[in-house]
């Protein structure tokens, strides 16, 4: 059997483990099982638990990256509609891969170097939901575009929401099946919330409080 294939096999079996397990609890000898292979052989491959969890991770992040990038691509498009299309590649891929949904949520309480691993995920996404704000500015024609700081702000704020929202949609995919979103839905629901709002704001306009009211 080919390498590649047989390293896809451990990943999946792993990926899998440490969803449903967890990373202190997952154990080499049910991964080692559950991918038709010796356990010896996936030391072989991959040296330690930390390295195939790390594997695991920096795999289902490129693709999950890969898959957003896939859908911001259409050319020509007004930067709503690319926004729609990169949150709606978004959830269809999380709704597709729960495991890996599970994976990265847990990375982020293991610690270095895997806390690094997805700090970067989110800064990339968050860059290229920056320039789509961006280029909704420029196609609003704004006179006074919101400045760089408050852009990153919010495109911060949308990646944070959209990892809660899939999270969300994944428990209920598993709860109860007949009442789980479709990716499409899950988007409109991101949107509904945050594009009138960011129109406004194109528009110059902003939301400011009242002082002195408690």
């Amino acid at each position: 059997m080919p390498r590649e294939v047989r390293e896809r096999q451990m990943l999946d079996a792993a990926v899998a483990a440490f969803a449903r397990n967890g990373y202190q609890a997952a154990s080499m000898d049910d991964i080692a099982e559950a991918a038709g292979v010796s356990k010896p052989l996936v030391y072989l491959y991959l040296k330690s638990k930390e390295e195939l969890f790390m594997a695991c991770v920096r795999r289902e992040v490129g693709a999950l990256v890969a898959a957003v990038r896939e859908g911001t691509r259409e050319r020509g498009a007004a930067a709503d509609q690319q926004l729609w299309n990169g949150l709606t590649a978004f959830f269809a891929h999380t709704a597709a891969r729960p495991d890996g949904v599970a994976v990265l949520h847990r990375a982020r309480t293991q610690g270095e170097p895997f806390v690094r691993e997805i700090a970067a995920m989110r800064a990339e996404l968050a860059a290229l939901v920056t320039s789509l704000l961006g280029q909704a500015a420029r196609d609003a024609g704004c006179d006074s575009a919101p400045a760089e700081r408050e852009v990153s702000g919010l495109a911060q704020a949308l990646v944070g929401a959209a990892e809660s929202l899939a999270e969300w949609a994944n428990i209920l995919a598993k709860e109860t099946p007949s009442s789980a979103p479709s990716a499409q839905e899950t988007a409109a629901t991101l949107m509904n919330l945050c594009w009138s709002g960011l129109q406004n704001r194109m528009k110059g306009e902003r939301w400011l409080p009242t002082l002195g009211v408690h």
